[in-house]
């Protein structure tokens, strides 16, 4: 089994989530929704293996989860 590390990170300019990760290569994608990028990372996480040329059969996704707030 190989785990991969997905960054999930909230671009408060652009409103949206961000996912990134150095074990893909290619691998941005974002969304309004963190319930629909994560949906759309495990679509795309075997795809961009694939393309790479890297095996992925049983991939294992963790995401991690980053999110700034400012409060007076």
């Amino acid at each position: 089994m190989s785990e991969y590390t997905i960054l999930l990170t909230w671009d408060d300019e652009a409103h949206v989530w961000v996912a990134e990760s150095d074990d893909i290569p290619g691998l941005i994608l974002e969304s309004g929704s963190l319930d629909a990028l994560i949906e759309r990372v495990k679509v795309a996480a075997p795809e961009l293996l694939e393309i790479s040329g890297i095996p992925h059969t049983n991939v294992h996704l963790l995401f991690k989860m980053e999110r700034e707030a400012v409060v007076a």
